[in-house]
């Protein structure tokens, strides 16, 4: 862990960050509260199941898949998150995690130590309802994980998937149409419900069709319209 190398205040991710100092009057508290930010190497784990619950996380760079194992055994993706993007909320029901998050590169992350936290949201009233938002946003995108294994059919749920992964790459001031796909077939598979073969061979006739471009873990949006309307097939 180190120092952090700019404040929030002046850090580009500011206008998307779970703690964003903007919302919070840019608090000398809320600056203090960012401690410092950690290294984590592709396919590390920031933090596993069951590790004792300390912090909160907002990804600085990079890209983390989260990892849940079901009753059965098995190991379950559950969600993919990119920068600006808070991690470790499933620690605080029973303060331990509830799930493992890995590192898809390398990547870095925002330290918050939730015990400071709790103080600023009894002493600073915009803090509690910045932290209600952050824990709001956790549950509706646990909500639309939910969506996507329960009512979509296959296609609906690649073409769900991409369309997501772009409206949160523009939001970031990075190209909505051209992005990296840093989880692998096998990962999207299993976040989706999907067996790897079936992802690959959707993303494939996707190309076919002339909505997307595909090379390797590079995808290439052709025609939003199109994509939009097999994502919203069963709606």
């Amino acid at each position: 862990m180190g120092g952090p190398s700019s404040s929030c205040k002046s850090c580009s991710l500011r206008p998307v960050c779970a703690v964003n100092p903007d919302e919070l009057a840019c608090s000398q508290q809320m600056e203090d509260l960012v401690l410092g930010y950690r290294h984590v190497k592709k396919g590390e784990a920031l933090y596993r199941f069951g590790d004792v619950f300390t912090n909160l996380y907002a990804v600085r760079t990079g890209s983390f898949k989260k990892v849940t194992l079901l009753a059965d055994g098995r190991e379950q993706v559950t969600g993919f998150y990119v920068s600006g993007e808070s991690l470790g909320v499933d620690g605080i029901a029973n303060d331990h995690y509830a799930s493992d998050v890995v590192a898809l590169e390398d990547s870095s992350v925002c330290v918050m130590p939730f015990d400071l936290l709790e103080l600023l949201t009894r002493e600073v009233k915009a803090v509690q309802h910045h932290v209600f938002r952050m824990l709001s946003a956790e549950l509706v995108r646990e909500s639309n994980s939910m969506m996507l294994l329960g009512t979509m059919t296959a296609d609906e749920r690649v073409a769900a998937f991409l369309l997501d992964l772009s409206s949160r790459w523009q939001a970031r001031s990075y190209s909505a149409s051209a992005f990296v796909l840093r989880m692998t077939r096998e990962e999207t598979g299993s976040f989706l419900g999907l067996k790897l073969e079936t992802v690959s061979r959707t993303l494939s006739r996707f190309q076919k069709q002339g909505l997307i471009q595909v090379n390797g873990k590079e995808v290439r949006i052709l025609d939003f319209a199109g994509l939009n309307d097999v994502a919203h097939r069963g709606a």
